[in-house]
């Protein structure tokens, strides 16, 4: 089961080497028609997956509840669709939500802002200056939407495997050596190991979701993280009776598995 994760800047050609790809191994593209394509069967309408696909927080409290929430969900989808292997994955912090699987090849795909400025423009037939504007947006959106959801410049280099810059690496050629890539011996030996931790994420995922829809928890002050059969919690609630709730939650999803709490109590007046 090989795993690709495509991170790209707007204008860097990230889309079209990311479809190509997929054509050329066999392998299911996963962007964002397919969680639109699968929005229904988890609680999403269409305007929700808009509202959250990779995009920062609102600010406003309750919109940004519904908006983790759905976050979460195409969250699942992206690694319900990475333990059926053979996919590449495109954006959506791919590369963040597959934590610890080790049979993925994180691919970041770049170009200088000027150029891709300049393709975005020939490419949509946009005035040069709405071209600027709307790149240097997407940019905006999808740094800050890494660095909130998971604490990471979304530019460092060290957290991907493989970098390509557009500016002089043909899109086919791009295509070539991340394909050559996956040849990489360690990646085909961690391919097997990898799908007993993808179905570890993908419980996390479906009990941080439950946590989150909680109205007897108030606030979402956890981790959460699954190793070896055991669910391991920490940070903050509010009462003893918090924990009472998620432990019920928790069993509710995966009774088997044991649960190591290291969860603090700090409880605090209402105004």
């Amino acid at each position: 089961m090989a795993i690709v994760t495509i991170s790209r800047e707007m204008g860097s050609g990230g889309s079209i080497i990311a479809s190509a790809l997929a054509d050329k191994l066999g392998y299911t593209l996963v962007d964002g028609e397919t969680i639109l394509a699968e929005a229904e069967k988890h609680g999403l309408s269409h305007e929700a997956v808009e509202t959250a696909d990779e995009k920062p927080p609102a600010f406003v409290e309750s919109l940004d509840a519904r908006i983790e929430i759905d976050i979460h969900r195409i969250q699942q989808i992206i690694l319900e669709y990475a333990l059926r292997g053979n996919v590449v994955i495109y954006g959506r912090g791919g590369q963040d939500i597959l934590d610890g699987v080790k049979s993925v090849l994180t691919t970041r795909i770049i170009a200088p802002v000027e150029l891709r400025i300049e393709r975005w423009a020939e490419r949509e037939w946009l005035d040069p200056d709405l071209s600027r504007i709307l790149v240097r947006k997407s940019d905006q959106q999808r740094d800050g939407f890494i660095k909130y959801y998971f604490d990471r410049d979304w530019n460092d280099p060290s957290k991907y495997d493989l970098v390509i810059n557009t500016a002089k690496i043909s899109e086919e050629m791009a295509v070539e050596l991340i394909s050559h890539a996956l040849q990489e011996k360690h990646l085909i030996e961690q391919r097997d190991n990898s799908k007993a931790r993808l179905r570890e994420l993908i419980l996390r995922k479906k009990i941080e979701i439950e946590l989150i829809r909680s109205p007897d928890i108030e606030g979402y002050h956890m981790q959460i993280d699954i190793k070896d059969g055991c669910i391991i919690l920490e940070g903050h609630i509010h009462s003893d009776t918090e924990r009472e709730i998620i432990h019920e939650i928790i069993n509710d999803q995966e009774p088997e598995y044991k649960i190591k709490d290291q969860l603090k109590v700090f409880a605090y007046l209402k105004p």
